[in-house]
């Protein structure tokens, strides 16, 4: 993964973008598709990129700014916050969120990320005419955390999310007022964010199912997954590698859980050319009501 995200670092260049917003930490890229017009709202997804990288880095990974034309979405690639590891610290510092106590707020600042995203969702309506019903999220690792938690902070804001490699919190805590619809992707060797669930420094976080049921029982779903056809979403991988498991069935309006298994997926899967297109076509098909 470290080798891996050293090439995206030193040789991925950040997509084109047709603006750049200050959202109050510095200029950000905000992609706008060409047939955007003032007159007709446009779905809004907001990126959010793993630990140590950047928006523009994570945009090129699943290039979703290659595809806002075709789908008509805004698109909007923020970074986190660089570590202050102090003077004489022989690891260069990294981009983080802060989520959960387990990823990846090392150095104890509870930066307010939570209304850092809500802000910018809330300056892109300002700005831009954004569909109200299709506010989406979608985040990789550390993104995928933050993706949670503002779902699960600001329900009544954000339709659905797509977390890749994330997951949601451990602790017990009770349901949020609103729904939303849910998507954890995640390779079952992944040995960062493991599958299985475990920790980090010691503070435990949910596998990926626990992380889906969890969220199927905020939304008042069965705990009963129905398998749908298989995807094929990792290009190293043979065939269609993988299993959508769906929890619908009886949910409340607006709300919805799945997983998409990756099989013999890693942390950073090498993502095949429909990915994006697959993930965005999910995000349209759960809306808000």
């Amino acid at each position: 993964m470290k080798i891996l995200m050293t090439i995206i670092c030193l040789f991925f260049t950040a997509a084109v973008s047709a603006d750049r917003i200050d959202f109050g930490r510095g200029d950000v890229p905000v992609t706008v598709p060409e047939n955007y017009s003032d007159g007709n709202p446009a779905p809004l997804v907001i990126l959010l990129h793993g630990y140590g990288s950047n928006g523009p880095q994570q945009d090129f990974y699943l290039g979703l700014s290659k595809i806002s034309d075709r789908y008509g979405f805004l698109l909007v690639a923020p970074t986190g916050t660089l570590e202050d590891r102090g003077e004489g610290s022989a690891r260069r510092p990294r981009t983080f969120w802060y989520t959960t106590g387990a990823c990846c707020d090392f150095f104890n600042t509870q930066i307010d990320d939570n209304a850092y995203i809500v802000g910018i969702i809330e300056s892109m309506k300002s700005n831009y005419n954004v569909d109200d019903r299709k506010v989406f999220l979608v985040g990789h690792s550390n993104g995928g955390f933050l993706s949670y938690q503002v779902a699960y902070k600001n329900p009544g804001l954000v339709a659905a999310i797509a977390s890749l490699a994330g997951a949601s919190h451990f602790e017990t805590r009770l349901a949020p007022e609103d729904t939303v619809h849910v998507l954890q992707i995640h390779g079952t060797l992944d040995s960062t964010i493991k599958y299985e669930g475990g920790d980090i420094g010691g503070v435990n976080y949910p596998g990926a199912m626990e992380s889906v049921i969890q969220w199927a029982k905020y939304n008042g779903c069965l705990i009963e997954p129905d398998e749908d056809e298989a995807r094929d979403l990792d290009s190293s991988l043979e065939g269609y590698e993988t299993i959508v498991s769906t929890f619908s069935a009886g949910c409340r309006s607006g709300g919805s859980s799945e997983l998409w298994t990756i099989a013999d997926g890693s942390h950073i899967p090498r993502v095949s050319e429909s990915f994006g297109s697959q993930v965005i076509e999910w995000l349209y098909a759960h809306s808000m009501p």
